[in-house]
């Protein structure tokens, strides 16, 4: 049988900030990559099935050309495709960073509001979230180039009414529109690759996508702080949103020529009532975490929260009893059942968590603390990017030869750099600047690419073909619910400390705490298989 390999995924959360303050204003993303290992199935025979209406025992015929997967019935992505879908890729990770410099603006403009800002940076995140595994699905079922297509279409639409919104509230309706787009467009990204590719161009190729979201995060602070400063024939914020109209539009005309198509063997119905129960769960966690701080925690935040739960046991229970009476759930459990991505998903909560929470307190550090501006910022996380694109790129490499040990060392380079960095700020921190942070963030960023690139891997290494989309969905999923409660916990821990202990000695004690989910990253690597495949 033969054996398929590939990296990749999206990945990624947006968080909020606090309330009351000019802190409230920044909002980080933090994206990490992923690999895909497919095991394809192939039929040897084929049994005569006119016998079995005689009544007689079916007999094998004389052996068959083996079936070719409906995903594999297309050419191979050629160089232009390539660069076709990662281009979808990083317009809407580019947008989680590019719109973080320009609230300010928009609050000044649109007269916003501290609630009504965070929704216009967070509608665009709850919907991705809460969509994705259904853009999977969808791409599985009807077919991924396809869905890419109309997912870059929407894309530049809501981005265009993004950009021409006049009032607050129908921005904030444009930006969850936006996100919904941005669900049907990632997911089949991935899937793509993973089916039109092979051997070292897959290897090389999802790397490539890996990296673009270390690239993503320098490029949309650098390029957002630029966009605004400059008011392009007077449209300050808007530019940061009328950037991506062309582009989406050009990724969707060339993917009608250049992006083969691929479809799951086996497509199926999409589950409605697990799809309205996953989006109610998703929303009752996400909305009051993300708008609480904002509007003072008020009853509705609570009963949200108290909500989840059960909304969470109801989607499990559904999905459980569909799945054992034969039909095809939104998210099929009996993928936790596979080891790789059970244990997998027990790494991903504390390190996307770690992470997200990390992005989003440098940020506040950086801009509130020391007074950078959006531009200056934006220059102090390119060592953090150069050191994720280059263990992204030597990731399959590496992997070959250590396997999930990768994962292992990836986990102490981390920590290494959290300790320098712990280091530099409390030594002296009002005198903190880019040269500075260089060696601190040249190891997290290292750190945190050579654990990305594995730990996708080992999660969706025996998911089968079929199941590429929903794998990657349900991870992607993981990915953006553990960002957000990372910053939901450390970062609220952080900003309320700030006032009674200093922005160092506070930005000291989350990274104390982060070095022990480090830890626990560090210990569960240790049980995954060594071998990646």
């Amino acid at each position: 049988m033969p054996l398929g390999c590939a990296p990749g995924t999206p990945n990624a959360t947006l968080v909020p900030g606090s309330s009351g303050t000019r802190i409230t204003r920044l909002w980080y993303q933090a994206i990490a990559d992923g690999i895909v290992v497919v095991v394809t199935k192939q039929l040897e025979q084929q049994l005569d099935r006119p016998q079995a209406l005689t009544g007689r025992l079916p007999l094998p015929t004389a052996p068959a050309p083996a079936a070719v997967p409906a995903s594999a019935e297309h050419r191979s992505l050629s160089a232009l495709g390539l660069i076709t879908v990662l281009l979808g890729a990083f317009l809407p990770m580019l947008d989680f960073f590019i719109v973080n410099v320009a609230l300010p603006t928009i609050d000044h403009d649109l007269a916003a509001g501290p609630a009504v800002l965070e929704l216009v940076a967070a509608g665009y995140g709850i919907a991705f979230a809460v969509l994705l595994v259904l853009g999977g699905r969808l791409g599985d079922s009807l077919g991924r180039r396809k869905l890419f297509i109309a997912g870059a279409a929407l894309f530049a639409l809501t981005s265009l009414a993004c950009g021409l919104a006049p009032t607050a509230w129908t921005l904030v309706g444009a930006r969850v529109a936006q996100g919904a787009a941005a669900a049907l467009l990632i997911p089949q990204v991935l899937a793509t690759i993973t089916a039109s590719t092979s051997g070292p161009h897959r290897a090389r190729a999802l790397s490539i996508y890996g990296a673009a979201g270390g690239i993503a995060v320098v490029i949309g602070q650098v390029l957002g702080g630029m966009l605004v400063q400059a008011d392009l024939f007077g449209s300050s914020w808007r530019a940061v949103f009328l950037l991506n109209v062309p582009f989406a539009l050009a990724a969707g005309v060339l993917a009608l020529r250049a992006v083969p198509e691929s479809r799951s063997d086996a497509p199926s119905r999409v589950d409605l009532p697990g799809t309205l129960l996953l989006c109610a769960a998703l929303l009752s966690l996400f909305v009051p975490l993300m708008e609480g701080r904002a509007v003072g925690w008020p009853l509705w935040t609570w009963v949200s929260l108290g909500l989840f739960p059960f909304i969470a046991w109801a989607f499990i229970t559904v999905e459980r009893r569909s799945e054992a009476a034969g039909q095809t759930p939104l998210v099929p459990l009996t993928l936790l059942r596979i080891p790789e991505m059970r244990r997998g998903l027990g790494i991903a909560l504390p390190y996307f968590g770690n992470f997200g929470a990390f992005m989003f307190i440098l940020a506040i550090t950086l801009q509130q603390g020391l007074h950078l501006s959006p531009v200056d910022s934006g220059w102090a996380l390119v060592p953090l990017a150069v050191g994720y694109f280059s263990t992204s790129l030597a990731g399959p490499r590496l992997i070959g030869r250590f396997g999930s040990r990768v994962i292992t060392a990836g986990s102490l380079i981390m920590p290494v750099g959290l300790i320098v960095l712990m280091v530099t700020v409390l030594a002296d921190f009002k005198h903190l600047g880019i040269f500075s942070l260089l060696p601190a963030m040249f190891l997290i960023g290292s750190g945190n690419g050579l654990v990305g690139t594995p730990l996708f891997r080992v999660v969706l290494s025996t998911v089968p073909l079929e199941r590429a989309g929903v794998g990657s969905g349900v991870l992607a999923t993981t990915q953006q619910s553990s960002l957000a409660l990372g910053v939901a916990t450390l970062g609220t821990l952080f900003l309320s400390l700030v006032p009674t202990m200093g922005m160092a000695h506070a930005l000291a004690l989350v990274l104390v705490i982060e070095l022990a989910g480090a830890a626990v990253v560090t210990f569960l690597s240790t049980r995954l298989p060594r071998s990646m495949g």
